[in-house]
């Protein structure tokens, strides 16, 4: 089997004229590769030179003397330009042998490819002329065979006629003598003409042709082993594992073997060995206080009516302040205790051995320091609250000796002073004596603020036409009642910085209300959100003197606003006509972003980062997903869609969502912390302790997750290992939610941009049409990765060659150990067609079946 035999068509010898110019360019290629690959190489090894010689120029003063570093990295230096030296000799040899070897291969290439056309075309052209020939030949054979066949009539014709004699006669049988002559003679060369070419086409067929394809069919496969040759040749000059390369290594790692960081510093710390520095001692320079006339002592606080205010709210400062520190300290300290941890395990001993003694040393200086601000607020602390209990339930001791007991209308009334009241009052307290500032200073933080702008206790006018007297103000009570002890964050109405999308779902009957946050320009707005003939949103306007207004009255906080317009029953504005009924909750899974304190980074997501948190109400531990405060609003919308589809969900095998905090930024996803981690990165951790049954148990469970999604309409469209977190016991939670849909089926309209190609069925792929079957593509790639112990899908394609191969039919082969039927499963799940695929309700009991049968053949 050969060319001889299968290449002597017409196609045949086109295709290897084509493949001989291929071949051609190819090496055309080669060529410009290996001269480029020559220049970065010398250009590469003229660098590391470069290096080499800037890292020789070292302090060669006493500063160094007896560094083992020093002496180590001059060693690496010194091997650095001998590697460069030896990739210069390898681009040198590449340069003046395979290069030329290419060249000449090329041109003998050509010359061949010339003489092998030109003989193919002589031959050829050798058979045709013959045939060419043998069809004149017939044609002159006919022509003499007609003209033989006129004559004879006519000689007949003449003979029956004219008798035996006469002049004509002659002439007749002359012209038919003539006629018969030549066609005999024409029979004869036709006939010998027919045998030339018969043994002439037998000799092309099985000698010439097949002789001229075979000698090419050599010259080929010659050319073919210089081709292997010239490639290991500059292969072997490019081995960076080369013995010399090797030797090079082995010499720097001889060097770094003789530094022991112990030792390193013994000869200088001997050399330059000092006593301990003295202590600096600060102490109160009592000069300063010889003209107090006692009232101010040295080292010690003063406590009256000037500075006990101050100092109470010095202590809350601190206190909050040594708080966060000893939590930021604690979370450190953690942190050194859980370096071996992931969610709660053991990392392996080879991690544990690569962690950066650095970065440690770094943690433990962050916590020294923190102990250091820690004592030195305690110190503070402890000094404040000894003088605060020296005066225990005493009267404030007065810091002078003005009276102010002409001042009554201004304990009456601290916001008739208008705006500067708050200063004005701050002025008068240091002429307060300190029986009245004890007995006054509560009565008046007790006072109810006046407004001018408008009442304190608006008076609702008549309802409007309309209005729905019988809807219930809040279910439970009113979240609008008119109490002074609530912040606009602590009202139930306040939905911080939830999404439009989800406020127009909430808001659902005319008159419904809400309060949010967005984010306009940079700059952070209040939104007033109604239903009324539609969905509208009002943003908070602020006036110049600080306070918050729509069309109607001005106040100075916007709770009050709310409250003034929900209770006068006024429309927010009088375009809109939209009356605020009834203030619409919060939902149960809207937390606070204060009752979560997130504890360490776990991870890193599309959206932002991962944490590992706890509840400040239960002290459970969770995951939190945060959205970087920096995202534009629509990829902000993106992240709470997986929050909006998992709130609904309640399965073992689904990853539970918590709660989302909207209340302020960031936004984060409250869900279930799932010890095990990733579980592509779970399989390639115990690839080599993982049993089959572990395995399929761990397919069921995604299987279990699966069927739960499509009963509820829920598309994954991004379902992998990466995507699947393993908990307790290695069950399998389906887990990333960013991409799902819950639709039976899902047109992707905003392009194919971050789409797993590997695991992407190819009607998603080729039409953007997503059912729940192109999941179950996906979930045969997910079992795929589980038997190969976290491989990777179509490992050495690229996602346009995995693309085109698998639209040609192909389908990888079953990971090694894998059993039959699962395998068997796998297919039934790369069916081209979706409709010839399983549904999860059909995968799921497969799977189940064989598990059963599994455990009951090897349990």
């Amino acid at each position: 089997m050969g060319f001889s035999t299968n290449l002597q068509g017409k196609v045949a010898h086109e295709a290897l004229l084509s493949r001989q110019e291929a071949e051609l360019r190819l090496l055309e290629t080669m060529k410009r590769c290996i001269n480029i690959k020559v220049k970065c190489e010398k250009d590469y090894a003229a660098a590391l030179s470069a290096v080499a010689s800037q890292g020789m120029k070292i302090d060669r003063g006493d500063d160094l003397t007896g560094s083992v570093v020093c002496a180590t990295w001059k060693t690496m230096m010194e091997e650095l330009d001998n590697t460069a030296k030896l990739i210069r000799h390898n681009a040198d040899n590449v340069e003046n042998k395979v290069v030329d070897a290419l060249n000449a291969l090329c041109a003998e290439k050509r010359k061949v490819r010339k003489a092998y056309q030109e003989e193919h075309n002589r031959i050829s052209h050798q058979f045709s002329q013959l045939s060419e020939e043998v069809n004149r030949k017939k044609v002159d054979y006919q022509k003499y065979l007609d003209l033989y066949k006129l004559m004879r009539c006519k000689f007949e014709e003449i003979y029956i006629k004219g008798g035996r004699g006469g002049r004509k006669l002659d002439e007749v049988r002359d012209k038919y003598q003539k006629a018969c002559r030549k066609l005999h003679l024409t029979h004869n060369e036709y006939v010998l003409l027919l045998c030339e070419a018969a043994e002439f086409e037998k000799d092309y067929r099985t000698v010439l042709l097949p002789g001229l394809l075979e000698h090419q069919q050599s010259l080929q496969e010659a050319f073919v082993a210089t081709w292997k040759q010239i490639l290991q040749d500059i292969v072997s000059n490019s081995d960076l594992t080369s013995e010399k390369h090797c030797e090079i290594q082995k010499r720097i790692n001889s060097s770094l073997e003789s530094i022991k960081p112990a030792e390193e510093y013994k000869d200088f710390t001997e050399k330059y060995k000092t006593t301990p520095t003295e202590p600096v001692k600060f102490t109160f320079d009592e000069s300063l206080v010889e003209d107090s006339a006692g009232k101010l002592l040295p080292n010690q606080l003063t406590v009256d009516n000037l500075t006990v205010e101050w100092l109470r709210n010095k202590l809350t400062e601190l206190e909050a302040s040594n708080k966060e520190n000893q939590e930021k300290r604690i979370v450190l300290v953690n942190g050194h205790n859980s370096d071996s941890l992931v969610n709660g395990k053991p990392l392996s001993n080879e991690i544990n051995n690569r962690l950066s003694v650095i970065s440690l040393e770094s943690s433990k200086k962050e916590v020294n320091e923190l102990k250091c601000q820690e004592r030195k607020m305690l110190k503070q602390i402890e000094l404040i609250k000894s003088a605060l209990n020296e005066l225990g339930c005493e009267e404030v001791p007065s810091g002078c000796d003005i009276s102010i007991d002409n001042q009554p209308a201004f304990i009456e009334s601290p916001r008739e002073q208008g705006d500067g009241s708050q200063s004005t009052l701050n002025k008068h307290l240091s002429a307060f004596d300190s029986h009245r500032l004890v007995k006054m200073l509560p009565n008046v933080l007790r006072k109810p603020f006046r407004r001018r702008s408008a009442p304190s206790s608006p008076i609702a006018p008549p309802r409007t036409k309309g209005r729905r007297e019988s809807v219930p103000r809040s279910e439970g009570g009113d979240p609008v009642s008119l109490t002074t002890n609530k912040s606009l964050v602590d009202e139930e109405w306040f939905h911080g910085v939830l999404p439009r999308e989800e406020v127009v779902r909430l808001l659902t009957t005319d008159g419904d209300f809400l309060v949010r946050e967005t984010t306009r320009n940079d700059e952070c707005q209040t939104v007033l959100s109604v239903c009324w003939g539609g969905h509208k949103h009002f943003i908070v306007q602020t006036t110049a003197e600080g306070h918050y207004r729509f069309e109607g009255p001005a106040f100075p906080s916007i709770r009050d606003l709310i409250l003034y317009q929900f209770n006068s029953g006024l429309p927010v504005t009088q375009r809109s006509g939209a009356i605020l009924y009834k203030p619409i909750p919060r939902e149960r899974w809207e937390l606070n972003n204060d009752d979560v304190i997130l504890l360490d980074k776990i991870g890193r997501g599309n959206f932002g980062d991962v944490y590992r948190a706890q509840l400040k109400n239960s002290n459970d531990i969770v995951a939190v997903k945060t959205c970087r405060v920096t995202l534009p609003e629509e990829h902000k919308k993106k992240f709470l869609q997986e929050g909006r589809i998992l709130k609904q969900y309640d399965h073992p095998n689904i990853v539970k969502l918590i709660g989302i905090c909207v209340q302020k930024q960031p936004i984060m996803i409250v869900m279930e912390l799932v010890p095990g981690g990733s579980l592509l990165t779970f399989l390639r951790k115990s690839a080599s302790t993982l049993t089959e049954n572990q395995l399929m148990k761990m397919c069921l469970d995604a299987a279990a997750g699966m069927r739960y999604l499509e009963s509820k309409n829920c598309i994954h469209r991004d379902l992998a290992a990466r995507n699947c977190l393993v908990g307790y016991n290695n069950i399998v939670k389906i887990s990333d939610f960013g991409m799902s849909r819950e639709e039976e089926e899902y047109i992707v309209s905003d392009g194919m941009k971050q789409i797993p190609i590997k695991w992407t069925a190819p009607e998603a792929l080729n039409f953007g049409k997503y059912t729940s079957l192109c999941d179950v593509w996906s979930y045969g790639i997910l079992c795929w990765e589980i038997f190969s112990r976290g491989g990777t899908p179509y490992s050495g394609m690229n996602n346009s060659k995995a693309r085109e191969k698998i639209d040609g039919g192909y389908r990888m082969p079953a990971p090694e150990n894998t059993p039959d039927e699962m395998y068997r499963l796998m297919l039934r799940c790369w069916e081209y067609k979706p409709e010839n695929r399983p549904n999860f309700e059909q995968v799921y009991t497969v799977v189940e079946t064989l598990c059963s049968a599994y455990r009951a053949t090897f349990c």
